[in-house]
């Protein structure tokens, strides 16, 4: 309740500073700030108001994503267009407030409509978005058709809503998307715990006597407050991009929800006014296009580039984890034909002799004696002979050890011919752990199994 009554204050407060600070002096105010910066004053509206709301958007699309309601802001904002043309006809007059609270009627109705279809029935969520979606805007262009039919209809600017108007944002819409981005964000962080479990777990919340429901209901609501506001800058059609674009982005980068929640923010933030910069400097762009656009664009580089989840980051890991193994099968193939009885380990291993125990190419064999010389587990004493060092002697022995305490274990519990072990033992057991090694040792040693079967430790043999 303590959260709940301190937001319930702050919007009583800014009430009452709005009432008395007024429209026309936050206008005047904005006038001397672009005055300062030396920006049109048009131009510093349009990349204000898109700044502030990416902000929000990006902020709130977090925990759409994370609730699995990422198409909820598009449904919400197609949703939206019958209270815009259904405010016009029963006002008579393009009134921005009374649009802005049809469309959020509506929106919220849209909302309650898939909550309620996926609760009811047995229609899934993919498909309960799809119906309110297309029902709703449906609705929504037929009574934008009888507003156009009216002699002062096209004066209702309907057409703007669908895919934006952001050059004709004015300083009352930069006031109204400020107010809703601060409270989104306000309300975010007075909620942020209760927020956070209803995200990851609504029944432990409910359980713990959370009111999950009610929880969940004020995060859709936000989104349907956001998308509205959202809807003269980017329109109908591209407004759900804005939500889970910068949210989706910042998933890249952390795994920390407060983390993720501020990144989310900034990226909107930066989707906004760079699409906003970008369509400002080139005329023919249209600006909603645009916005979505860079935050595509920023979507694409935190995929690309994000250090744990981004393709060049996980191709990385991978390449590296091939080579590591590669270099475990070169170590091993080292060491079993060096205790082979038809071996003469003082006269060295041959680049031949490595060819023929795996299907290896020439040009693997170079990467991997080189990688492996770097290291100091072998070294090349003739100019077609390598031997493993003392260091390498040790690690082969290991990941011989390694790997014939797996093949042991396949052919007594799995079942697998010894003659094919081989094969099946190279594919897990460069992922058993130092317990599980542990484990398999007491076993097999327990078993009668000798030092001959499983090498624990190799005498050196003296190659100089």
């Amino acid at each position: 309740m303590k959260p709940l009554l301190v937001a319930i204050v702050i919007l009583a407060v800014q009430g009452v500073v709005i009432a008395l600070i007024g429209v026309d002096t936050f206008q005047g105010l904005l006038e001397r700030l672009a005055a300062a910066i030396g920006a049109p004053y048009n131009t510093f509206i349009v990349l204000m108001g898109t700044s502030i709301l990416g902000l929000s958007a990006g902020t709130i699309g977090v925990f759409a994503v994370l609730r699995r309601r990422s198409l909820v802001g598009d449904a919400v904002a197609h949703s939206a267009l019958p209270g815009l043309a259904l405010a016009y006809l029963i006002l008579g007059e393009r009134n921005f407030p009374a649009m802005m609270a049809g469309a959020a009627a509506f929106g919220l109705f849209g909302s309650l409509s898939i909550s309620w279809l996926r609760k009811n029935t047995r229609v899934k969520a993919d498909a309960a978005i799809g119906i309110v979606l297309s029902v709703l805007f449906g609705l929504g262009l037929m009574l934008s058709g009888i507003v156009q039919d009216d002699p002062t209809g096209r004066q209702a600017g309907l057409d703007s809503f669908l895919l934006g108007k952001t050059a004709g944002m004015i300083g009352r819409d930069l006031l109204s998307i400020s107010l809703v981005a601060a409270n989104v964000t306000l309300f975010i962080a007075l909620f942020f715990k209760e927020f956070k479990l209803v995200s990851f777990d609504g029944s432990f919340a409910s359980v713990q006597g959370f009111p999950a429901l009610a929880l969940d209901a004020a995060m859709m609501g936000l989104v349907v407050v956001t998308t509205v506001i959202g809807l003269p800058a980017v329109g109908v059609v591209l407004m759900a991009a804005l939500l889970i674009l910068p949210a989706v982005s910042a998933r890249f980068w952390s795994d920390n929800l407060r983390v993720t929640v501020l990144l989310s923010g900034g990226i909107g933030l930066l989707t906004g006014f760079t699409g906003s910069w970008l369509s400002s400097r080139y005329d023919d762009l249209p600006a909603g296009a645009v916005i979505v656009l860079a935050g595509s664009a920023l979507f694409l580089v935190s995929a690309m580039l994000a250090p744990r989840k981004g393709v060049l980051a996980r191709l990385w890991k991978r390449s590296a984890a091939t080579l590591e193994i590669s270099r475990q099968h070169l170590l091993r193939a080292f060491f079993e034909i060096e205790e082979s009885e038809t071996a003469a380990p003082e006269k060295g291993v041959s680049v031949d002799r490595l060819l023929g125990c795996r299907s290896w190419s020439a040009w693997t064999i170079r990467l991997l004696l080189f990688r492996a010389r770097l290291a100091g587990e072998i070294r090349r004493k003739e100019s077609e002979a390598w031997y493993l060092t003392p260091t390498g002697r040790e690690k082969a022995a290991e990941v011989v050890r390694r790997h014939r305490l797996w093949e042991i274990f396949l052919v007594e519990q799995a079942s697998i011919a010894p003659d094919h072990v081989d094969r099946d033992a190279d594919e897990l057991e460069h992922l058993l752990t130092d317990e599980m090694l542990e484990a398999l040792e007491k076993r097999h040693l327990g078993e009668g199994c000798g030092a001959d079967t499983i090498p624990a430790s190799v005498h050196p043999v003296e190659n100089d």
